[in-house]
């Protein structure tokens, strides 16, 4: 037994392509390296699945996020944007709870949690189905 992670990226049609880890990780360390033309001047749906292994063939999603990659108009992974989106989920995740204050007036500061939703998308059940039966290589769709 054993967990696979699988990155897919979704256009404006729902259609699915799959970016290796490998791919994905190169342009984590270089930008610059990888050019997505077909990608470029847009922000892409990403879903990241991790599925349970037996005998290497994937038998169930274990876990699954949504998010966004940004791509510059030359087709450049926007770094930058990436990064904002995961220090603030980063920062929610880590925060600790406070007590609140006795007073009714509070000031709440929001500013990560506006960022980190920012960066996440919810899919219809459909397209939930069918990224989770790309994920255990059910479908196939384009590779990038």
């Amino acid at each position: 037994m054993g967990i696979s992670c699988r990155m897919f990226l979704l256009d404006m049609d729902d259609s699915l392509y799959r970016l290796p880890n490998a791919k994905f990780n190169q342009i984590l360390r270089d930008p610059t390296s990888c050019r997505f033309t077909r990608f470029a001047g847009t922000r892409m749906r990403m879903t990241d699945v991790a599925v349970e292994l037996i005998d290497r063939q994937p038998i169930r999603v274990v876990w699954i996020t949504f998010g966004f990659l940004a791509f510059d108009d030359d087709g450049y992974f926007d770094l930058a944007a990436y990064d904002r989106h995961q220090r603030a989920r980063a920062e929610l995740a880590l925060a600790l709870p406070t007590t609140e204050p006795k007073s009714e007036r509070m000031v709440v500061e929001a500013a990560n949690r506006f960022v980190a939703q920012g960066g996440r998308w919810t899919p219809s059940r459909a397209l939930q189905q069918r990224i989770d039966a790309a994920a255990l290589e059910q479908v196939k769709c384009a590779r990038l």
